[in-house]
């Protein structure tokens, strides 16, 4: 019975990640497209969910290094977003960011790596 549990949580889970893509694509999309207040508005729900899926995947460790990358860089990129469309240089601070999530893959690949 547990194996069907683990199936239906997996599942779920899987699907909050395509929602989680679509909206990511949907707020990438109306920055290219400069609908400005429609993807500044596709942050909240695109973040929410990257967080969501963290949450989630907190006890798997590799599960949650990837979503901890995915929440810098949504932010990252939303804050580049930001900068672009209010004429305010805003990338350092964004690639501050998609540096942290960088560096967390990173180390934890290097661990993976190196200690057995």
């Amino acid at each position: 019975m547990a194996d069907i549990d683990d199936d239906k949580s997996w599942l779920a889970l899987k699907k909050h990640e395509n929602t989680h893509i679509l909206l990511w694509l949907i707020k990438d999309s109306c920055w290219v497209m400069e609908f400005k207040y429609l993807a500044m508005l596709m942050i909240l729900p695109t973040l929410s969910m990257a967080m969501f899926l963290l949450v989630k995947s907190w006890h798997n460790q590799s599960e949650r290094i990837h979503n901890w990358a995915i929440c810098f860089w949504i932010l990252a990129n939303s804050i580049w977003m930001i900068g672009e469309f209010t004429q305010h240089e805003f990338r350092p601070y964004a690639a501050i960011l998609f540096g942290i999530g960088l560096m967390s893959l990173l180390s934890f690949y290097l661990r993976k790596l190196f200690v057995k």
